[in-house]
């Protein structure tokens, strides 16, 4: 008998009342440092289980494996860590997890044959994830309930009532977790809407809600749907997340605080979404695409009960008073905030312009029509294409189908324009100065679709790009790594202002490192690195505003700081401070 079961209206762990009260704790999110700091505050919040998604795409990066498991990625080491804690642990290993993550979690090998139909019974989808459990599962194991470890239930698929309606391939994936011996409840999620709930679930799985507000009418459908049963609040979304351009969403405290009261007044468990956030480091940020797209910021502070750094925010003291009136709550103070670095100023004096060093980060594929970068096997990050023009002259430069996602123009090393998806602009006037001047497009990936059926839409330069009306051909396409900038060569940046992309080095001196943000006062967008940890993206149209940079990153004596910056800039100087900025806030 798994060590989690139901009754007509709860749950029982190991024969006794259990409610879950669950928040969310994204290991990939975290630095593995700090996952030690988090579970501790969770359980000092008065949460007994914590919840989180498994990313297949960064767990299994190829098609053949082998299986990632450490670092981030070293799930066993966080699920130790939880038990360590004496929480229990609620896994969603997809395949599908939204996350507002890169691709939603789906590798892009995968997604990017289009001949495969997505997160459905089709042989080739299905088989996929077969080869990914068989290599996943095994690691988990020990750790579930079972062997006496923390995890008391595992999710099927994920809010996939809003996706598609293929039955059977929820319970192929169902017959998949028990076949390869996971004897844990099984539950599937899905907003509280009468036809998503019949679509997403499946006889004989826990069925559970996501939603945020309304929690008498949302668990009314719960219970609608089924009559007997835990009432379950898989996804408590107590903020939101942000896109670039848009407002930082934050959401009232003692709001949220009175509906999680309602929701553990009316019996339900509950899994708070975000209990803590984190930060989509690197390139890892996912997108949406409804009417246009929109890419998601580096920050996933989500408004949650911990801030991004993991400091207990409003709510974690306003949802610490509501759990203590449903259940114990640790005889032990609130965690005080973490220390922070002082106000250190970073002078970048080295500079290194990026598109005369392409040649060495990569080879260029030759191509008569310019390929995507799924076609370069560029993943993330940049791809540069470069092709001359025939003629002089003003002229319409015409890209076919347009770009994935932000494209910056040069004609002769000068910029000309930048094109964007999120405008879904296609064409851009330009003046050749000469015959035979070299056109060079850089293209960014802003990140994959995370929800809906784009899903695996390509990047990079998406079909034929003309001039004038005549299609340009003898391409160089080139993805371009950013995996170890160790041998780019530095050189004194001077006093002439970068009207190029270039990468900018400083040197900075840390006594005891702490937390701290990454104010970027006069640069534009970009790239950023502290000692080869890669933060993520800085764009100035916001709303975020600082970078956040983990202690761990940090080491006592000499410090480096690399930004990549796409656009021309003046600056020279960066400002690590102790206080986070992002941006101005949108009350829901």
């Amino acid at each position: 008998m798994p060590a989690l079961t139901t009754t007509s209206d709860g749950f029982l762990l190991h024969g006794e009342p259990f409610r879950i009260i669950s928040g969310a704790l994204h290991y990939f999110r975290v630095h593995p440092d700090l996952w030690s700091d988090r579970l501790r505050k969770a359980r000092l919040m008065g949460l007994n289980t914590v919840e989180t998604y498994i990313p297949w795409n960064h767990h299994q990066p190829g098609p053949e494996g082998p299986l990632v498991l450490d670092g981030f990625l070293d799930l066993p080491r966080f699920l130790r860590l939880a038990q360590d804690e004496e929480l229990r642990v609620l896994l969603r290993p997809g395949p599908f997890i939204c996350a507002e993550w890169d691709g939603g979690g789906l590798p892009d090998w995968l997604t990017s044959d289009p001949d495969i139909r997505l997160r459905t019974s089709d042989p080739r989808f299905t088989g996929a994830v077969d080869r990914y459990l068989d290599l996943l599962l095994p690691a988990l194991r020990p750790h579930m309930a079972a062997a006496g470890g923390p995890v008391i239930a595992v999710q099927v698929e994920n809010e996939y009532g809003a996706y598609g309606d293929d039955s059977a391939y929820l319970k192929h994936l169902a017959d998949a977790f028990r076949s390869r011996g996971v004897e844990e409840l099984l539950f599937t999620c899905d907003q509280a809407d009468p036809g998503h709930l019949a679509t997403g679930g499946l006889p004989g799985v826990l069925t559970t809600g996501t939603f945020g507000s309304r929690v008498e009418q949302s668990l009314g459908r719960l219970r609608e749907h089924r009559p007997e049963g835990p009432l379950f609040c898989a996804e408590f979304w107590i903020g939101w997340f942000d896109h670039w351009g848009g407002p930082h969403h934050v959401r009232d405290a003692a709001d949220a605080a009175a509906d999680l009261d309602r929701l553990l007044s009316a019996g339900a468990s509950v899994n708070i979404y975000m209990f803590h956030g984190g930060t989509n480091f690197g390139f890892t940020n996912g997108a949406n695409h409804k009417h246009a797209y929109t890419p998601t910021v580096t920050s996933y502070d989500y408004d949650a009960a911990l801030t991004e750094c993991g400091d207990p925010g409003p709510k974690y003291h306003a949802f610490r008073e509501v759990i203590a009136r449903h259940a114990p709550v640790p005889d032990e103070p609130a965690p005080a905030p973490s220390a922070k670095l002082p106000p250190t100023p970073v002078e970048l004096s080295g500079r290194a312009a990026l598109l005369p060093l392409a040649g060495s980060l990569a080879a260029a594929v030759h191509t008569d029509m310019p390929v995507t970068m799924d076609e370069l096997g560029q993943r993330t990050g940049y791809a540069l294409y470069r092709t001359t023009l025939p003629a002089g002259g003003e002229g319409l430069l015409h890209f076919t189908r347009g770009v994935g996602d932000r494209a910056q123009v040069f004609v002769d090393c000068a910029p000309v324009g930048v094109l964007e998806s999120e405008r879904h602009d296609e064409s851009l006037p330009v003046r050749v100065p000469r015959p035979g001047a070299t056109l060079e497009v850089l293209v960014e990936n802003m990140g994959g679709v995370n929800y809906g059926p784009r899903i695996g839409a390509p990047k990079g330069l998406l079909g034929p790009v003309s001039f004038n009306g005549t299609d340009l051909t003898g391409w160089d396409c080139r993805p371009l790594p950013l995996d170890d900038l160790g041998a780019v060569p530095f050189a004194p940046a001077g006093d002439a202002a970068a009207t190029v992309p270039a990468f900018h080095r400083g040197t900075f001196d840390v006594g005891t490192p702490a937390d701290a943000f990454l104010s970027l006062p006069g640069w534009s967008k970009g790239q950023a690195w502290v000692n080869g940890f890669h933060l993520g993206r800085y764009w100035n149209r916001g709303p975020q505003r600082t970078l956040y940079v983990p202690a761990p990153v940090l080491r006592p004596g000499s410090n480096e700081l690399v930004l990549l910056e796409l656009h021309g800039t003046t600056a020279t100087r960066a400002l690590l401070t102790d206080t986070p900025d992002l941006g101005p806030e949108n009350t829901w």
